[in-house]
């Protein structure tokens, strides 16, 4: 049976994350579970401490401040390779990411080696978001794919799962982008690569609980990004 990490960031996500990770556990037996976690001040790492006396398939990285996701996440493949995983997932703790989807991306291993859980392939599919941030990550997305050329709908989605090629396949340690860019520059790497994605249609419910972490400092740095790449398309 194949082993699947999924790579949880996290940052004050206390009222999310043992309901999250219960969740997960209960879905399938392939799937471990990798929190990396930032000196949350809420004490996220301490609950996923205890939980992780009960049960060996959940896993905790603490850093000692907040960092970034894009840096969790290159330290969680990292993590997924060393330990001989057969794919990894982003996702995240709050639960706009629905763990009942998990077993649809994985059943699609064997044929593609990014699945992506897609927002915007089969129209918009995103709910409780103000009407400005859903124009926005749209335009975003729209944006980003005419630039770099990347045939993807939707380029600033954080749910997806990496086959151990993919991530073999790109140079993880050159990113310096987090947030939207992180997830943009992630998928040009593995189009570039020449590898298989795939777009599969999710319903994005804005988080439950807690604080969203975007910035216009993200925003502006994805801006900048796509330009990159689209520089990097052409004398490449």
């Amino acid at each position: 049976m194949k082993r699947g990490l999924i790579i949880i960031p996290t940052y004050n996500e206390s009222v999310n994350i043992e309901n999250i990770i219960n969740k997960i556990l209960s879905i399938s037996e392939q799937l471990d579970i990798l929190v990396i976690d930032d000196n949350s001040p809420d004490n996220t790492g301490a609950i996923v401490e205890r939980l992780i006396a009960n049960n060996k398939r959940i896993h905790l990285m603490k850093r000692p401040k907040k960092l970034g996701l894009g840096t969790a996440y290159v330290l969680g493949f990292d993590y997924a390779l060393k330990n001989n995983y057969d794919f990894a997932f982003e996702m995240d703790a709050d639960f706009s990411h629905d763990p009942n989807e998990l077993p649809r991306f994985v059943e699609l291993l064997d044929s593609y080696d990014l699945i992506i859980g897609s927002r915007y392939v089969n129209g918009i599919s995103v709910v409780n978001w103000p009407m400005k941030r859903l124009l926005l990550s749209y335009a975003a997305c729209i944006f980003a794919r005419i630039v770099t050329g990347v045939p993807v709908r939707d380029l600033t989605s954080g749910f997806k799962c990496y086959s151990r090629r993919a991530l073999q396949s790109v140079d993880w340690q050159k990113f310096r982008v987090d947030g939207y860019g992180f997830q943009i520059q992630s998928v040009f790497s593995v189009f570039k690569a020449g590898l298989g994605i795939k777009e599969i249609p999710i319903i994005f419910v804005e988080r439950r609980a807690g604080i969203s972490k975007m910035s216009k400092r993200i925003i502006w740095e994805a801006f900048w990004l796509v330009w990159k790449l689209r520089m990097i398309s052409l004398f490449k």
